[in-house]
């Protein structure tokens, strides 16, 4: 059965979910984590990787491809952390598996090599920057399945993951209920507010301090 708050976290954008975690007191919104190409939004729910330096020379499991292997559903986003500056961890032959896994992204705190290739078949890639330089003997997995850190904000597995043109936002599983009725409010109070501005109010009015205050009180309930 599909995840009903997947559904209603696809129905919004980054922003008005960031808005949500602030106004919760909520970390979550990352900053640098933006589409290595012009790709489509990803919703998902969050299967962690934690890279590392290599530190032996006997060989090793290609990086990330175990986590891979491991999904079983189709609701997953892949979340990689510890990317160093400048050292790819995402290639084609990785978006390639991902896909064929149905995957629906992946979200780097670092680096990604061959982006064409993920472009080619329509993999959703976000992350710092696009390198040519290889992984291979350079970092390893070190964990899967466990809190990472994403720019600043922390991960957990199955958390929540929405990443479209304007960045990543991350929500905790334990919190999307509340986070998704008050961004669903949100959303209203400003489309409820363009609409205003478009019909010849003055914007001083409508982006009032008292007007933004005012999304965070739930409305009246029926009946």
């Amino acid at each position: 059965m599909p995840d009903p708050h997947l559904q209603r976290l696809a129905a919004l954008d980054s922003n008005t979910i960031s808005d949500a975690l602030d106004f919760l007191g909520l970390a979550g919104a990352t900053f640098g984590l933006r589409p290595l190409w012009n790709c489509p939004k990803i919703v998902g729910r969050a299967s962690t990787v934690q890279l590392g330096p290599r530190t032996q020379t006997q060989p090793t499991l290609h990086l990330i491809s175990p986590a891979i292997a491991a999904v079983t559903s189709n609701d997953r986003v892949l979340v990689i952390a510890g990317g160093p500056e400048g050292i790819s961890c995402w290639g084609d032959i990785l978006a390639n598996a991902a896909a064929a896994r149905r995957i629906r992204g992946t979200i780097i705190d670092g680096c990604s090599r061959d982006i064409e290739g993920s472009e080619a078949i329509g993999y959703p890639v976000y992350g710092k920057g696009i390198t040519m330089i290889s992984a291979r003997n350079r970092i390893v997995q070190t964990a899967s399945g466990e809190p990472v850190r994403m720019a600043g904000v922390t991960v957990s597995q199955d958390d929540y993951v929405i990443a479209d043109r304007c960045g990543t936002v991350f929500v905790p599983q334990a919190r999307i209920e509340e986070v998704l009725d008050l961004a669903e409010r949100i959303a209203r109070r400003q489309d409820g507010m363009v609409a205003a501005v478009r019909a010849g109010r003055s914007v001083a009015d409508v982006m009032h301090d008292k007007e933004f205050e005012a999304i965070t009180t739930a409305p009246p309930k029926e009946g």
